[in-house]
């Protein structure tokens, strides 16, 4: 059965730069309400959707098989200060966080290595959006780039 997206998930959504073929890494995923979403707008938008918490993961997995079914549509497990893109994978043309610890300010270290980690999977170039916003801010990631 498929989760209901509020109305503030669905404003973030809208106001993320969803263009036909891009590579999305989503942080903080929870149950994958918002990755489901993305993935269901057109079918070349690939997510790959990550949360710390195995439980949430679990659930995102169970509740997204049909979306899944097509590879575009991916769930792991992993802490963003601690997530690790494999170099020989393509990396992601933006990222996007709704409601993640590591990224509210509250814990400076967390915050800076989660940073240099995104960083590190986009593209160069690539983008940061996080909620706080109207619907949206976006993070500048150049102080983070190699």
């Amino acid at each position: 059965m498929a989760q209901k997206i509020s109305e503030r998930l669905q404003e973030i959504i809208d106001a993320l730069p969803l263009e036909k073929g891009s590579r999305v890494l989503e942080i903080g995923c929870g149950t994958g309400v918002a990755a489901r979403a993305i993935t269901g707008r057109e079918e070349s938008i690939y997510v790959l959707a990550m949360d710390r918490s195995a439980k949430a993961v679990e659930q995102a997995i169970k509740s997204s098989e049909a979306e899944m079914s097509n590879g575009m549509l991916r769930f792991i497990q992993a802490k963003i200060e601690e997530f690790e893109w494999p170099e020989q994978e393509p990396p992601f043309d933006f990222a996007f966080a709704v409601r993640v610890g590591a990224l509210d300010g509250r814990h400076p270290e967390i915050e800076k290595a989660a940073l240099k980690r995104i960083a590190k999977a986009l593209k160069p170039g690539g983008r940061l959006f996080i909620d706080g916003g109207n619907p949206v801010k976006e993070i500048d990631l150049a102080r983070f780039r190699d």
